[in-house]
């Protein structure tokens, strides 16, 4: 990674900050940002923004962490947080995708990286909201791979299960939670920032050069094994 420059939408904590920790060891130039303005560039995903601030000229990678776990019974879900959940997962992303193209193509052979979720594949209760919303970046992420192709701009997405960051911090709060949150797993165990920064900037690396249009399961082989 070193010498290329990454732009990290929602750095400042959990598997971004992570991302970003991994990159600078490896000699990447990272611009992070979110809407805090705590240790990043601020950037306000769900405004309609003009501008994203202090970019280079060229940009190598893009990563947008940006997420929502809003778990709750289908008929509790009001219309205001289905369109929160879209808003933060995907119309963010579009607005940043959308601004960062033209920078992305220059640097001839860039990568974004996406984040959806187990549940898009695996049906799972009280997860219609974010599910749908992590749905739709999953139908971006093969389009954009299909027409970004021809200017050498990668776009896959990650489908994590359950992971240890801020987010998930009610779904982990107890030992009990903690040990029935393993033993969904067939590995045994619940995911950690580590598991998903690595495999981010995999995908951001020229290790995964003729990898597209793909989600990529870190799930501890919750999707597919029983």
């Amino acid at each position: 990674m070193k010498g290329s420059n990454i732009v990290i939408i929602g750095g400042n904590s959990g598997i971004g900050k992570k991302v970003e920790e991994i990159l600078i060891n490896e000699g990447a130039k990272v611009f992070s940002y979110s809407r805090s303005n705590s240790g990043s560039n601020h950037l306000d995903i769900l405004e309609d923004f003009e501008e994203i601030p202090k970019l280079p000229d060229v940009v190598h990678g893009l990563v947008y962490c940006p997420g929502t776990i809003n778990l709750k019974p289908f008929k509790r879900l009001k219309i205001s947080e289905f369109r929160q959940d879209l808003e933060i997962n995907y119309l963010g992303a579009i607005k940043t995708l959308q601004y960062l193209e033209s920078f992305l193509k220059k640097a001839k052979n860039a990568s974004v990286v996406l984040y959806s979720t187990v549940a898009v594949q695996t049906g799972l209760g009280f997860h219609s909201s974010v599910a749908g919303a992590k749905g739709a970046i999953e139908g971006l992420t093969r389009s954009l791979a299909a027409e970004w192709a021809n200017s050498g701009i990668r776009v896959n997405a990650i489908a994590p299960s359950l992971t240890d960051t801020a987010l998930a911090n009610s779904l982990l709060s107890t030992d009990e939670k903690k040990i029935a949150a393993a033993n969904r797993h067939p590995l045994g165990r619940f995911g950690t920032v580590d598991d998903i920064a690595s495999s981010t900037v995999f995908l951001l690396s020229d290790k995964s050069s003729w990898i597209t249009g793909q989600i990529l399961k870190v799930d501890g082989g919750m999707s597919v094994i029983k």
